[in-house]
């Protein structure tokens, strides 16, 4: 009787299995349904020109094994069912959504990848040309996008395009929580920031350029409008209704906002001499007056510091502003501390970069710390890893100061966040565009040159990636089954 009764729980257990299986309802952590590939653990791959039939294919990994094909059988490989966008170059990776956007630079075409499908069902639409930068809010209401040959700003408000002029125009910012959005242009020391109108705004704005608040610089539709375009300014300079007050706040070349954990706040990275201005720093804006969605905007932006008297007529005290003479042109925070990456101009006339820590419960920076060089302005990459490692990917890393004197140079940073150190400049293998943290696995998937590398984060070694090489150029990586959208190098 003891035999049977195993034997038949171990029957039942099987047949149970089987008929999960079968419906499509395995589960592994956080309630994901396990995808088609059968895979746990995936790096999706960003690649151009896999074939002459082909300019972008997105190619799945299996970052366990670091394969690129089925464990037991080398002829069955991974990808992202009914991709057809040409030239990837971004994976805005969203594992708690299950869900990637994949911009393509050759088309323009901002692509959603279904992570538990493995499929997508094509580009998404409304947006005009190609995008120098191009985000869509986590529940996928709202696309803002930079086109910079068009000098466009356009906002895809639940399938619907507004196309918002702004001169210049080359990247944007969004905030996780998909409430606040910041445009910025080119070798420019203002920000600008869409609003969403509600009923009696649209019927005031409706009188064409005259109608509209001395801080729209531009609304769409002209003869109703839904979405307006405001430059940032302060209280002593002009409120949302057009109420003048005195100058514009400036800034210094700003090129990016990060956002606090709470929301509350945006810190705009000001480039400065890395982007031809004067002084790199951090500027702190509250997030309540920029939020997009109708009638939630609240409080008003702080004034310059440069105003004088401080503030004539001011709602508010000037804003903070946080020095980081290493430069400032991308970041990443983590709970109270941010950290800041740039380069910084030499008296050579080269860069050279830089990391600066930044303690935000009192706003101050740390001494500058020597990383990779890279081209000034250009977008690093920047990622939190297992064993308390930052990663950080430059490009044309061979055109900065380690280089050009002769000292040991690479593309890719290990940082170790317990001791504040570089752990490792990796050995030169290209520009580092891309950086996946494969968490609880102790390694980082990294596109350099063009091809995938893999690096322990224990000690920066390089992992044999004879496996996972990928044909034609890799452009960017994302760890498909993170544990959260922080994993994600790109906001």
């Amino acid at each position: 009787m003891k035999k049977s009764s195993l034997w038949l729980s171990a029957l039942g257990a099987l047949g149970a299995a089987i008929a999960l299986a079968g419906c499509g309802q395995t589960q592994y952590f956080a309630g994901r349904t396990l995808p088609p590939s059968g895979l746990r653990n995936r790096v999706l791959v960003a690649i151009q020109n896999p074939s002459v039939a082909s300019k972008g294919a997105l190619e799945i990994l299996d970052a366990y094994y670091d394969i690129r094909y089925k464990y037991n059988d080398t002829n069955t490989t991974f990808s992202i069912g009914g991709y057809s966008g040409a030239l990837p170059v971004t994976i805005q990776n969203m594992p708690e959504e299950q869900v990637g956007a994949i911009y393509g630079s050759g088309d323009g075409s901002l692509t959603l990848a279904d992570y538990e499908k493995e499929s997508s069902s094509g580009a998404e639409k409304g947006l005009n040309g190609l995008s120098s930068s191009v985000f869509i809010t986590r529940n996928r209401s709202f696309i803002f996008s930079a086109s910079q040959p068009n000098h466009i700003m356009t906002v895809v408000d639940s399938g619907i395009p507004y196309a918002l002029s702004l001169p210049g125009i080359y990247r944007v910012s969004v905030n996780p929580g998909g409430s606040a959005a910041l445009a910025f242009v080119e070798n420019s020391n203002y920000i600008y920031y869409p609003v969403k109108l509600n009923a009696a705004q649209t019927l005031a704005y409706s009188g064409g350029s005259g109608s509209w608040p001395k801080a729209a610089v531009d609304c769409a539709p002209q003869n109703a409008p839904a979405w307006c375009l405001f430059q940032a300014q302060s209280p002593d300079a002009v409120d949302a209704t057009g109420t003048s007050y005195g100058a514009p706040l400036a800034f210094d070349r700003p090129v990016k906002a990060v956002f606090s954990n709470d929301g509350n706040t945006a810190y705009v990275l000001n480039c400065g001499a890395e982007c031809g201005g004067t002084a790199s720093s951090i500027a702190l804006l509250p997030v309540g007056p920029m939020i997009f969605t109708q009638n939630q905007g609240s409080g008003v932006l702080p004034c310059n510091q440069a105003a004088v008297a401080p503030c004539p007529n001011a709602k508010s005290a000037p804003y903070t502003s946080i020095s980081t003479p290493g430069g400032a042109s991308n970041a990443l925070i983590a709970s109270s501390t941010m950290y800041v990456v740039g380069q910084q101009l030499l008296p050579d006339g080269l860069f050279t970069g830089n990391l600066t820590i930044v303690n935000l419960t009192n706003n101050s920076a740390a001494a500058p710390i020597a990383i990779s060089d890279g081209a000034p302005g250009a977008m690093s990459r920047i990622i939190q890893a297992d064993d308390n490692t930052l990663w950080i990917g430059m490009t044309k890393c061979t055109n900065g100061e380690r280089y050009a004197k002769g000292q040991p140079y690479g593309c890719l940073t290990m940082f170790n966040t317990a001791s504040n150190t570089v752990a490792m400049i990796e050995p030169y293998q290209g520009d580092a565009t891309g950086i996946a943290a494969v968490t609880s696995l102790h390694k980082v998937y990294v596109a350099e040159g063009g091809q995938v590398y893999v690096y322990a984060t224990t000690d920066g070694r390089a992992l044999n990636n004879q496996y996972v090489t990928v044909t034609g150029t890799a452009w960017d990586v994302a760890y498909m089954d993170g544990n959260s959208d922080a994993n994600n190098t790109v906001y």
